[in-house]
């Protein structure tokens, strides 16, 4: 008695027909079939299986021996799996996220430090605005994110990776862009192209920076993204505040300046659940000071 035969005799008494068993399930000829089932009975000492109006009905026999030849089937797969888990196991899975535009100083990074010490894992790559990241890691979808200190997700650690200035970005042929430094009342009755919504943490710190410095400005656009910021900057001729990681990515149609006096920063963190008990994770924040100082390496190189 073979496993082949367990499985044509499951085959059979599944679809209630020869030839259905055979055309469709096992790709074999109907009387190819009808041997490897005669023998099979001949092995049994037992009519397993008989023809009815119906079609094939199983005897009380075949009734019988279907239980244990799925046990059996069902035990040969499980031994398969096992070995093969064994031969292969998988590889353990760690997802990061990073807050569009600063893939290309962080990701680097961060992706060969946990190359360098867990060549065997699998590192999912996720990029998105950072109230999306926060809710990611809130919600185990993530493991670690660079993004802003979100407020309002409990449960969530950060730790500090920079402090990011803001700067004065305007069109190139801005009368601004005469000078070597921008105050906040140079920026009066100026179309000022603020952030919307998508970058709630951003978006507070210019709006109470503007409050402080005593200048009343009402934002004549808001953008979501920095590409579209940038294209209201330069087709408007207005001008914004942004963080300065976005010199990397001005074009030539568009310039920054650097704030006079006390210039307002915002953080960059990495984010993780605290109730993260990734062994991958634990090591991660373990490097985090080589992460910054690769990644400020990597900015002064730039520049």
């Amino acid at each position: 008695m073979e496993l082949r035969h367990f499985r044509y005799f499951v085959a059979v008494a599944e679809a209630g027909s020869l030839t259905v068993a055979a055309e469709q399930k096992l790709h074999t000829s109907q009387p190819s079939l009808s041997r490897q089932i005669r023998d099979l009975e001949n092995e049994v000492g037992a009519q397993l299986l008989r023809r009815s109006a119906r079609g094939i009905e199983l005897t009380p026999a075949g009734g019988a021996f279907l239980d244990h030849a799925r046990s059996v089937l069902s035990q040969v797969e499980a031994a398969g799996e096992a070995a093969r888990r064994v031969a292969h196991p998988a590889k353990p899975c760690f997802t990061m996220g990073f807050l569009t535009g600063h893939e290309l100083r962080w990701m680097p990074e961060a992706l060969q430090i946990l190359r360098d010490e867990l060549p065997n894992i699998d590192v999912m790559v996720s990029s998105q605005y950072s109230p999306r990241l926060a809710d990611g890691l809130s919600k185990g979808r993530i493991d670690a994110a660079v993004l802003r200190r979100e407020k309002g997700v409990p449960g969530l650690g950060f730790r500090l990776l920079v402090k990011e200035p803001l700067m004065v970005v305007l069109p190139s042929d801005h009368r601004l862009a005469a000078h070597k430094a921008i105050s906040p009342r140079d920026l009066a009755g100026e179309k000022f192209v603020t952030v919307s919504d998508t970058a709630p943490v951003l978006r507070g710190i210019i709006d109470d920076y503007l409050k402080r410095s005593g200048v009343n400005i009402t934002p004549a656009h808001e953008a979501d993204h920095l590409a579209m910021g940038m294209s209201l900057i330069a087709s408007t001729g207005g001008v914004g505040l942004l963080p300065a990681y976005a010199l990397n990515f001005l074009p030539s149609s568009v310039t920054s300046r650097p704030l006079k006096g006390d210039t307002p920063t915002v953080d960059l963190v990495l984010g993780y659940r605290k109730s993260n008990q990734s062994p991958i994770l634990k090591l991660f924040l373990s490097r985090l000071d080589d992460l910054v100082a690769r990644a400020s390496n990597k900015t002064i190189s730039a520049h």
